[in-house]
């Protein structure tokens, strides 16, 4: 094949402006328009070759260190020549059978009072353990590893190939030992050479409080033993927190709905109630409303990261009696008589008010 730069005749250190003029020159006299003899056409598809490859700056590079720069392809090109004198397998010699385990995702549900101060949990998995006969080995007890007769342990095997440069020699993982540069004459029988076997194993977790769904615990080190007893993998807990009746979370806090007869709403009243964590005790003031918050300090969620406890945030909900019999009904006539209420009207708009009768219709 012809040298680019005696198609175009150029110098080999021409610069690009002066390869575009050379290119136009003989463009101009080849073109089949000018010069329709057959001779004339294959040098003009050679000139018009010869400046696509030199026009473009790494093609042009490649070429000038011997690669093909867009020409026949020999089989060969420089990235194979550099991967052969500088790169491949050969580097490091053969590779080893040990190698590190994959990881493993276990999805874990724990309830929201779990969520408070955390919880213990011993998980029952199915993964890749180390094989207790040949301790990772992969041969049976007494016997071990052979070197492979056919890369003479070098887990590379040697060929010359052709290519611009001459014959330079290649380097291939072995078939025979897959590049290891040993075989296994007698396998273990327990894991069928794998220096490792399927088995359900136990795995104690301390899951910290102020965990949410959808959070991942990362377990270095109990994720599946590698090949031939290679470390272990790690084990991702992803946490999905179950929905509860009465309690739901928002951040660090706890939020739950109190309903409040009438009487008592007027009145006023203390009530003990049962919360995730044990009895709280929750003060009623006389005159209060449908969607105003009580809050009690500290008896949400423990931070997951930081220190103390969020809030329990209960919301109000006065309950009208929906059937009175006769000596209520009286009593009622007689204190609204007392009391001289105005009858129901439209209020001045508050965006705050707005919102919580919002969220109550919605369920929020």
């Amino acid at each position: 094949m012809a040298d680019h730069y005696e198609v175009l005749g150029v110098e080999r250190d021409a610069s690009s402006e002066d390869i575009k003029k050379a290119y136009r020159r003989l463009a101009r006299q080849l073109h089949p328009d000018v010069n329709p003899g057959a001779d004339a056409a294959e040098r003009f598809k050679a000139v018009t070759h010869a400046y696509d490859v030199l026009s473009d700056p790494r093609q042009r590079q490649e070429y000038d260190m011997g690669g093909r720069g867009g020409g026949p392809d020999l089989g060969f090109g420089f990235g194979d020549i550099f991967e052969t004198f500088f790169g491949g397998a050969g580097r490091g010699g053969p590779k080893s059978r040990r190698e590190r385990g994959q990881d493993a995702l276990l999805r874990v549900e724990i309830e929201l009072e779990d969520v408070i101060f955390g919880t213990h949990r011993d998980l029952e998995i199915d993964t890749a353990v180390l094989c207790d006969v040949c301790q990772g080995s992969c041969c049976q007890p007494g016997t071990g590893l052979a070197t492979c007769d056919i890369c003479h342990g070098t887990g590379q095997i040697q060929r010359a190939v052709r290519s611009l440069l001459g014959n330079v020699m290649t380097s291939t993982p072995c078939t025979v030992c897959r590049g290891y540069g040993t075989v296994i004459p007698h396998p273990c029988q327990n894991c069928a050479g794998q220096g490792r076997l399927r088995a359900r194993t136990t795995v104690p977790v301390d899951i910290p409080a102020g965990v949410e769904t959808g959070l991942r615990l990362q377990l270095a080190g109990f994720g599946e033993v590698g090949p031939a007893g290679g470390p272990n993998g790690d084990l991702y807990l992803e946490i999905k927190v179950l929905h509860h009746d009465t309690f739901s979370r928002a951040g660090d806090d706890l939020l739950a709905t109190l309903e409040v007869q009438m009487a008592d709403a007027v009145m006023g009243t203390e009530v003990t109630l049962d919360a995730l964590d044990g009895p709280v005790d929750i003060e009623i003031r006389p005159g209060v409303q449908s969607a105003d918050v009580l809050t009690i300090p500290g008896r949400g969620i423990t931070r997951l990261r930081g220190t103390g406890r969020g809030d329990l945030k209960v919301g109000v909900q006065v309950v009208t009696p929906a059937k009175l019999d006769g000596t209520e009904r009286e009593l009622l006539r007689k204190w609204m008589a007392h009391r001289r209420p105005k009858p129901p009207q439209f209020a001045h708009f508050q965006q705050g008010m707005f919102a919580k009768l919002r969220d109550r219709f919605l369920g929020g």
